[in-house]
């Protein structure tokens, strides 16, 4: 009997180890990354992969060697019934959201099957009239976003 009951506590103990290890990011805050670095491999992935369609995320690039410093990003698989219309609210939600958690960053591309676009922090502050390294909350910015989102003129006018 005290040989099973050391086997079940060992066993427990195991399971307790191995539950404390596994972390996942569904709970983690994107404002965790806020100050990162576009040379921090590890933040960015973290962040794009956390973004809206970042299950769809094939790869990305960091280009650092000159500045300005920016970010390449490979989309494939989104599907939708407005194509053209999900790819425009993911590169504007997701740029603004890389241009205020990560210092440096400048411009983003971002490359879906069959098209392109490309956004930098100037050009996407002066339309929103926002320095977006002010933001410190997730919802802050979902807000300033969602204003840009739900008119087809302010979307064609950030891209």
């Amino acid at each position: 009997m005290t040989n099973t009951m050391r086997r079940l506590f060992f066993s427990l103990l195991v399971l307790f180890l191995l539950n404390g290890c596994y972390s996942t990011n569904a709970n983690e805050d994107l404002f965790d990354f806020k100050g990162s670095f576009i040379g921090d491999n590890s933040a960015v992935g973290n962040i794009v992969k956390q973004l809206p369609n970042g299950q769809h995320l094939k790869g990305f690039e960091l280009k650092t060697k000159e500045e300005p410093y920016g970010i390449i990003l490979n989309y494939e698989g989104i599907e939708a019934e407005e194509i053209e219309k999900k790819y425009k609210e993911t590169a504007i939600y997701n740029a603004t959201f890389i241009f205020a958690l990560v210092q440096n960053a400048e411009w983003v591309t971002f490359k879906f099957e069959d098209q392109v676009y490309q956004l930098t922090k100037e050009n996407l502050q002066h339309s929103y009239g926002a320095d977006l390294s002010d933001y410190s909350s997730e919802d802050d910015l979902k807000k300033r976003i969602q204003k840009y989102l739900e008119d087809e003129n302010k979307r064609s006018e950030i891209l």
